[in-house]
């Protein structure tokens, strides 16, 4: 295999619950020109076929599908949605967006944060099994789920700190399975969801003052480690979390 083909996803379908924000789409798309075929899900069917759409418009192939993935049926669903579609699951990468959940409660942070992992995660892993083929999971954790902040984000801290242990607990045991999973961390990235916080001129030199590279992450700067993590490349790495912050958990 040459160097080229071991970052190339070509043949393989990814599922992608949250597609349609702004990091999911961003990972559908990569993803998609890296070879894969991608399944887009998300809460409205309208959220997932626009990020269809920029996929095809790519040259890629795109199912969208909406679905509430804190749903263990919904879930199954769109598992089984995406194999009738594609004839396989070779890859889940979670990207839920709470920008369209609005609840702000501990129970419904962690429930959208790691129920929704939970179930997805579950459902596609399944499929892969049966496949007998392995695959890979990529969950999107967060700085802070090993930083502290004194901002009164408890439940976000907590829930993005259980992902990341389940993210090391999946991979001892699906390892037997030949399934591969891995984490980013993310600092804060520039989406819709905070782009009123970083109109605060003071909020964001707050922000880019801790961050060594001396600004704030981009969706494009998520999509080349989703790739490796998805890839042959990564074919020996399992069980990480690993840091796209600009060099900020270096300074802590």
């Amino acid at each position: 295999m040459s160097q080229s083909d071991l970052f190339s996803l070509e043949g393989r379908v990814a599922l992608i619950p949250g597609g349609g924000g702004a990091i999911g789409g961003a990972m559908a798309v990569a993803l998609a020109r890296a070879g894969a075929k991608v399944a887009i899900a998300d809460v409205t069917l309208e959220r997932s076929e626009a990020v269809a759409e920029r996929v095809r418009a790519a040259g890629g192939e795109a199912l969208a599908l909406a679905v509430d993935a804190t749903q263990e049926a919904e879930c199954d669903r769109i598992v089984a949605e995406t194999i009738a579609r594609f004839g396989a699951v070779d890859i889940v990468v979670n990207a839920i967006d709470a920008e369209v959940y609005p609840r702000d409660a501990w129970d419904w942070i962690y429930e959208l944060n790691v129920r929704s992992t939970l179930l997805a995660t579950q459902s596609a892993v399944r499929a892969m099994i049966a496949a007998g083929h392995g695959g890979k999971v990529l969950n999107i954790s967060s700085v802070r789920a090993s930083l502290g902040i004194n901002a009164g984000y408890s439940a976000y801290v907590a829930a993005k700190g259980a992902i990341s242990s389940l993210t090391r607990q999946w991979a001892t045991e699906w390892a037997k399975h030949g399934i591969n999973v891995n984490a980013i961390s993310p600092t804060f990235v520039d989406t819709p969801q905070v782009a009123m916080l970083l109109d605060d001129p003071a909020f964001k030199a707050g922000v880019v003052s801790r961050i060594p590279l001396g600004r704030v992450g981009g969706t494009d700067d998520l999509v080349g480690a989703a790739i490796f993590l998805c890839s042959d490349a990564a074919s020996f790495i399992t069980g990480q979390i690993l840091g796209i912050d600009g060099g900020l958990t270096a300074t802590q």
